[in-house]
């Protein structure tokens, strides 16, 4: 019988411990993420994106731009994963148009993170929406000044120790203190642009694995970081890295754009109404 493997007791990337000092201030700014109809434009395909670079012709099979078609593909990525929630992927189809539209993201590929689930549930959802099926459903975990099991407190600021929600174009990798590592961009002015300063990194970490959940009741906790397990960590960086969309979608977004009469979906708000400040420790 083989011996049990022991829960690691890291909770956390490694960042400078001053940060713990640092007070955790929530900032009420909230952004509007412009966006065009759903899937308006034709998105190149992995092979189209590689033709594109090296000049060659590029295959058949990008995303269909009408707006019916658009609809097909929303209701086939709600098949493929049934779990995830219709306004969680419907605020990140239109923030992947958006970004399409600028030529900000280069394929069709889509990750989606409910933050709005607990730690202990599968809330990451990683999409080709070419061939329209799901490719990733993983558990991905938040800032430890995010909250416990739930994430209720969000924030762009360097030393918060929290989740930013809002757009993120992937981009490209390298072998940090957490190992194999996916940069991220912020797209969203006061909102998340400052992941890259914040150093806001997709990474394996072993805190993200069931075993952590059933002993802890929550997964360990990051940094802010939208850290993975480590067994897949590799596989799925290699397949979302270079200007995919990665968006990390909560309720609060939907529900701070009605309250300032703005469309649903296209708001990022930094943190929970009703949500308390939280120290760093």
């Amino acid at each position: 019988m083989s011996p049990k493997r022991a829960i690691p007791q890291i909770e956390h990337d490694n960042v400078p411990d001053r940060y713990y000092s640092l007070p955790i201030m929530k900032i009420p700014r909230t952004l509007l993420l412009t966006t065009l109809p759903l899937l308006a434009g034709a998105a190149a395909s992995r092979g189209e994106a590689a033709a594109v670079l090296s000049g060659s012709p590029a295959p058949q099979g990008s995303l269909p731009p009408s707006g019916t078609e658009a609809g097909a593909i929303e209701t086939a990525l709600l098949h493929a994963a049934p779990t995830i929630r219709p306004e969680a992927l419907r605020a990140a189809l239109s923030a992947w148009d958006a970004l399409h539209s600028r030529g900000e993201v280069s394929r069709p590929l889509l990750t989606v993170i409910d933050y709005g689930l607990p730690s202990i549930a599968k809330r990451m959802w990683v999409f080709d929406m070419a061939s329209r099926r799901l490719l990733f459903h993983e558990l991905v975990a938040h800032g430890r000044n995010s909250g416990d099991d739930l994430a209720r407190s969000f924030s762009n600021e360097e030393g918060s120790l929290m989740t930013s929600l809002g757009a993120f174009v992937t981009g490209t990798t390298y072998n940090g203190r957490n190992g194999y590592s996916l940069r991220l961009r912020g797209m969203e002015p006061g909102v998340n642009d400052r992941a890259e300063a914040r150093t806001i990194v997709v990474h394996g970490a072993p805190y993200v694995r069931e075993e952590v959940a059933h002993t802890l009741g929550r997964l360990g906790r990051s940094y802010g970081c939208p850290a993975v397990r480590p067994e897949i960590a590799r596989a799925l960086i290699d397949e979302v890295k270079d200007r995919t969309l990665l968006y990390a979608w909560h309720p609060s977004i939907d529900k701070a754009a009605v309250s300032a009469g703005a469309a649903p979906t296209t708001m990022a708000a930094l943190s929970v109404p009703g949500a308390r400040s939280r120290r760093g420790r």
